[in-house]
């Protein structure tokens, strides 16, 4: 969808300008009149249009921002301010031009009468658990409690994911590194030994196992290697593009919960989204069967969305929750156990917050632990790399001096 930019004057005939986004001018214009804004000038925004390319880049809100704007939001709402003021309020002080834009066409639809949570899943920046909490707290009318939750969530999801870019900032940098250094070696420097290699296969020396990988993977790269880099650059689109179709998201969401320590991560991590999720809507008085239907989406897995869904089914038959999660096999024994117990005593909502509570520092703890293992393996696998190419370039030197 191609961008435009516009010049308009406010209600209280102040000049704003931005960036609006539209199939065409028309409808720019139109949408300008919605947000209560008289155009004066409005035109394609030049430049590359990443969008119209169809590249996997899209536009993003950092995370604490968009913690910050739901909790204003929550504020807002809970000191009486009404939806559409609230919207105006946080769309003129917000310090992301994409998430003005974004306030600004959920304040358009919202003042035409569509609900908050349709309006916000028009827009890529909200996830899944987002739009689940939303829906459910302007079903149920505990939006404000809602908002404040998800904006924890958040800030405590940016915090963990701090935590893990701090701790990966000095792996990743031996990694890129020592990947920069091989390549180095093996396109720049291996050549300049191509002649003495030569001599050495025609004088019957012959060449070690290693000084022959070397040359081919020399030869190799300076020959086709643009033309791998625009292959593996191909895949990655392609694959990107397959990981968003249906079948695609069941078959990685499948992969990655058998993933070594990874898997686990992603495993409790939605498992914990799923019990934070119902648990909030059954605190707030949301039927059991609505509950689980919002909370299956929020998982961010299809498999475990799929069991929660058949779950629901049961329920409606009279079954109790755990004895189809627990047939599905995709929700750990200890907290099918918990589950179970909570539902004998009718405590199932302030269980299963717990629960995501303890699943959240289990996956703390889990990620400190591969956070550590990282490092040492990185070490290991450049070391090797170098290694490998100093053993290519030495070996027949070695041998030459021997036979000599």
């Amino acid at each position: 969808m191609p961008e435009f930019t516009y010049t308009a004057k406010q209600r209280d005939g102040q000049v704003a300008r931005g960036v609006i986004m539209a199939d065409d001018r028309r409808q720019a214009l139109a949408n300008l009149v919605k947000q209560s804004l008289v155009p004066l000038q409005v035109q394609v925004k030049s430049g590359w249009n990443l969008n119209a390319l169809k590249l996997p880049i899209g536009k993003r809100v950092r995370g604490e921002i968009m913690a910050s704007t739901l909790a204003q939001m929550s504020e807002l709402l809970e000191n009486g301010v009404s939806l559409l003021e609230s919207l105006d309020i946080l769309a003129k002080q917000s310090t992301s031009p994409v998430m003005r834009e974004v306030l600004l066409q959920i304040r358009g639809d919202v003042a035409q009468g569509v609900n908050i949570d349709q309006a916000m899943a028009k827009h890529s920046v909200f996830d899944e658990l987002t739009l689940s909490m939303v829906r459910a707290g302007a079903e149920g009318a505990f939006l404000e409690d809602a908002l404040k939750r998800i904006s924890i969530f958040l800030e405590r999801r940016e915090e963990l994911k701090g935590k893990v870019t701090g701790a990966l900032a000095y792996p990743a940098f031996l990694l890129v590194g020592g990947l920069i250094v091989t390549v180095v070696l093996i396109v720049v420097f291996v050549p300049r030994f191509e002649a003495l290699f030569s001599r050495l296969e025609k004088s019957g020396v012959g060449l070690p196992g290693p000084t022959v990988v070397l040359l081919g993977a020399s030869d190799f790269l300076r020959s086709y290697g643009v033309l791998v880099c625009a292959a593996v650059l191909g895949l990655l689109v392609g694959f990107n593009r397959w990981a968003q179709t249906t079948q695609g998201r069941w078959i990685l969401d499948g992969v990655r919960l058998k993933l070594p320590i990874f898997g686990q991560i992603l495993h409790h991590s939605a498992v914990a989204r799923f019990c934070r999720v119902l648990g909030t809507l059954l605190t707030n008085g949301v039927p059991i069967v609505k509950a689980l239907q919002i909370s299956s989406s929020s998982t961010g897995n299809k498999r475990l969305e799929q069991a929660i869904l058949r779950s629901c089914e049961n329920i409606k038959s009279g079954e109790t929750l755990s004895a189809p999660l627990t047939a599905s096999g995709l929700v750990p024994p200890a907290v099918m156990a918990m589950i179970h117990v909570a539902e004998r005593s009718n405590t199932l909502d302030s269980v299963l917050i717990r629960i995501a509570e303890r699943t959240e520092l289990k996956i703390e703890q889990q990620l400190g632990t591969m956070v550590r293992m990282i490092e040492p393996l990185t070490l290991v696998l450049i070391g090797g790399l170098v290694t490998f190419v100093l053993a290519g370039l030495l070996l027949p030197i070695f041998d030459m001096s021997a036979a000599i």
